[in-house]
């Protein structure tokens, strides 16, 4: 490990150091990854749980998330995710009743924050448009400016009784300064359709405020979905998932409330056979500096490059080798001219 991180980690209390700190103690980033700002295509991110928080107001709470928020500053996250609707707190009345119009004066404290700490955030929010109350997570980009917002196709039953309407079933998806984002919310999860849409348009990253922590729910749709998928969440641990679903890092015991850690995009899921045959020449050529890693029984390989002067995409393309979605893409044409 660098001296430099190594020393940062030492010297930041026991909650900040436990920001990258799985649930058994042990670390969930790599080598790579703790050296994220050297190498790769890096993007750090933030999520938090609300998980036992007792507060008494709005206000309190809000307090709260942005004590949070300052926390995690040492890392200096590009983008940081809150949970739904992360500022209503029980007996303030029917989320429709707490609805917004924009510029959303309960998000000022958060543009500002984004604004003095070149960071995107996520808030969701109950908001108004057209006078209609929708549960939503507003965007709020480095300068501090609200660029868009997804609302959420699929509120409870409850919700509706409450005011809220359901949003577009198409989601729509953010082209920031480090990649692409999509955005679910809670209950949208139980809707294969939404996740199919999104991930036909590409998104780096899924992120899902939600307010159930959803485990195995989050890491199936990172890996169907071959993206990063971030939940933050009011209950329950939230979690940063690989694209191959697994846990890069998550709250818990010792660090309850919120994580941040980095991600490099620089990485494609591919099908290992047949496309295995180019293996020992990609490390022969590339050696340290691209990885490769094989799940036998799911035949997937993930390559990552380590190097910002090495694109993941240029290199399948030297190999002549699809991504994972567009293998089977080929295969399901040729299925289909012989399907009789």
């Amino acid at each position: 490990m660098n001296r430099k991180r190594r020393q940062l980690l030492r010297s930041l209390p026991l909650g900040m150091a436990g920001g990258l700190m799985a649930a058994g103690g042990e670390s969930q980033t790599t080598e790579n990854q703790l050296y994220a700002d050297e190498t790769g295509r890096h993007v750090w991110i933030g999520a938090v749980s609300q998980d036992r928080l007792q507060v008494g107001s709005k206000q309190e709470m809000i307090e709260t998330i942005l004590g949070f928020l300052e926390a995690m500053k040492a890392y200096k996250p590009d983008i940081i995710c809150l949970p739904e609707t992360f500022s209503f707190v029980p007996g303030m009345g029917g989320y429709g009743d707490t609805a917004e119009a924009a510029p959303y004066p309960s998000l000022t404290s958060f543009r500002q924050f984004a604004k003095q700490n070149s960071c995107y955030l996520i808030c969701p929010i109950i908001i108004k448009e057209n006078e209609r109350a929708y549960n939503a997570a507003v965007l709020i980009d480095r300068r501090g400016e609200i660029i868009g917002n997804y609302k959420k196709a699929h509120p409870t039953i409850g919700e509706m009784d409450q005011g809220i309407y359901p949003g577009p079933l198409d989601p729509p998806v953010f082209d920031l300064d480090f990649g692409r984002i999509g955005i679910q919310i809670c209950f949208d999860i139980q809707w294969s359709e939404g996740w199919k849409l999104l991930s036909a348009k590409n998104p780096d990253i899924i992120f899902w405020p939600s307010a159930f922590s959803g485990r195995t729910l989050v890491q199936t749709k990172a890996w169907e979905c071959k993206s990063y998928t971030v939940s933050s969440t009011i209950k329950g641990a939230a979690r940063i998932c690989d694209i191959s679903g697994e846990v890069i890092a998550q709250t818990e015991f010792w660090n309850r409330n919120y994580i941040c850690a980095p991600v490099n995009l620089e990485k494609a899921l591919i099908h290992t056979w047949p496309h295995n045959q180019h293996f020992s020449k990609i490390r022969n050529k590339y050696g340290r500096l691209v990885s490769l890693k094989t799940y036998d029984e799911e035949e997937w390989t993930i390559l990552e490059s380590h190097s910002r002067d090495i694109k993941i995409g240029e290199v399948l393309k030297e190999f002549n080798i699809p991504t994972f979605e567009e293998y089977l893409a080929v295969a399901d044409q040729s299925q289909n001219e012989k399907r009789v």
